[in-house]
């Protein structure tokens, strides 16, 4: 499934979240965030706000809005959790599962691949805290899509559910 097709999938399911209320991030506001970020947005993600909605659909409908005057944001949740030796500089945390974990994109990887930042569990060494939820955010939104994620209780229940594995970039990363 080549990224179009994978958009328009995700945008219909979002459209059926949400009644269809959603509204887009701009170019502006993606070229705005990337600025006050300091790096790119990786093409699908950028995307996925331009073309399907600025925040408020995805798992659990949390999926944080790009930038905006209004509430958590990913440009502020990323900056109130860039903590050196805890948060990897150009990870950014896009979806808030609620108490203190989130979904991240490591927009420094082609792939774009998606982590699970879990901190509730972590004493002293923060990398404990970082696990890889897939390989890319298109097969991160192709599970979605599936109700195959590990946020999903039947797929836990699955036989062949191993569910995030730990991230092994995530000691260096954070160093």
């Amino acid at each position: 499934m080549d990224h179009d097709e994978l958009l328009s999938r995700v945008a219909e399911r979002a459209m059926r979240q949400t009644g269809g209320d959603l509204s887009c991030a701009t170019q502006e506001q993606v070229k705005e965030a990337e600025a006050v970020l300091g790096f790119a947005l990786p093409p699908l993600l950028a995307r996925l706000y331009r073309e399907v909605g600025n925040g408020g659909f995805g798992p659990d409908h949390q999926f944080l809005p790009l930038i905006g005057s209004e509430g958590r944001t990913v440009v502020s949740a990323y900056r109130e959790e860039q903590t050196p030796g805890q948060w990897p500089t150009g990870v950014l945390p896009v979806l808030d599962w609620g108490c203190g974990m989130y979904a991240a994109v490591d927009c420094t990887g082609a792939e774009a691949p998606v982590l699970l930042f879990e901190p509730n569990a972590v004493d002293d060494d923060w990398s404990h805290a970082w696990f890889q939820d897939a390989d890319s955010l298109a097969d991160w939104l192709r599970t979605w899509l599936a109700d195959a994620g590990w946020y999903v209780e039947e797929a836990m229940d699955s036989d062949d559910f191993s569910g995030p594995q730990p991230w092994p970039q995530a000691e260096r990363r954070l160093a």
